[in-house]
């Protein structure tokens, strides 16, 4: 009876030992993404990534911040791939040896939003670099993310282009929120500010107020987004498989196509390109 009390004690402590170790193996599968926080706020990795969870069984944690920040982070270790939308910024990053290769993923655009009363005259306009100077001459708000985000990068290569140095007017009629597309979204109704905004941040917004598009359309508003590995030769616990392995999903027919199938009121959010022209 003792013997067999025995031989059951150790059975139970051995299946306890395994199951243990089946759970921290099952922990340990998961990658971060260094991202931003259009592909999270948007809804996107919320509706693609149980896809890939359920295909792979790797589980995907995203780190949501400016691109600036996602490239920051990807520098120093802080995750496995890097997803964000600057390419001059994503090709320095390869190029400086912290990321392999970098590859197109998909796109959308930006958009220029203001109260509907638009005291700047600049509804309909699809030239950007015309509509920028008419808010600069009228001193009417304009809030910028200031936080060094794909979207900011993009917003301040626009002012650039139109020869207006905004940021020398930051606290006058230039605001600068130093935060997220969706604080500086809620900053700029509040003020009856204009704002640049990628538009799949704007359609899943749900606070627009009396705000609308008034500018849009403008080949100079294109919005790439890149993946990259993080070189796993510099952050050796980079997880290279699990993250190759991720990237090669996105890229893939089928992560494709999870990403044109997601949707929002009917529209279309983000527009696969991979296959056209990945570099």
């Amino acid at each position: 009876m003792i013997r067999h009390l025995l031989r059951l004690a150790i059975a139970t402590l051995v299946a306890g030992a395994v199951a243990v170790s089946v759970a921290h193996a099952d922990d340990e599968k998961f990658i971060i993404v260094q991202s931003t926080t259009s592909t999270q706020n948007s809804g996107l990795f919320d509706q693609i990534l149980p896809t890939f969870r359920d295909k792979t069984g790797i589980e995907v944690r995203v780190v949501a911040v400016g691109t600036g920040q996602a490239i920051r982070n990807a520098v120093n270790g802080d995750g496995d791939v890097l997803l964000v939308h600057s390419k001059p910024s994503e090709e320095k990053f390869v190029a400086d040896g912290f990321g392999l290769s970098r590859a197109d993923v998909m796109y959308n655009d930006f958009v220029i939003v203001g109260p509907t009363s638009d005291p700047a005259g600049i509804k309909g306009s699809r030239d950007v670099v015309a509509a920028l100077p008419k808010i600069a001459e009228a001193e009417v708000p304009f809030a910028s993310r200031g936080d060094d985000s794909g979207t900011h990068k993009a917003e301040r290569r626009l002012w650039k282009a139109a020869d207006i140095d905004a940021a020398a007017s930051s606290g006058t009629w230039y605001r600068e929120t130093g935060s997220g597309m969706g604080s500086t979204l809620n900053t700029a109704i509040g003020m009856d500010a204009y704002a640049m905004t990628d538009r799949a941040t704007w359609i899943a917004f749900g606070n627009k107020g009396t705000h609308e598009i008034m500018v849009e359309g403008d080949p100079r508003m294109f919005n790439q987004y890149g993946v990259i590995l993080v070189n796993p030769e510099v952050h050796p616990h980079v997880k290279a498989e699990m993250g190759q392995e991720f990237i090669d999903w996105l890229l893939s027919k089928e992560g494709q196509a999870a990403i044109a199938d997601y949707t929002v009121d009917g529209q279309q959010l983000f527009f696969p390109n991979a296959n056209d022209g990945s570099s």
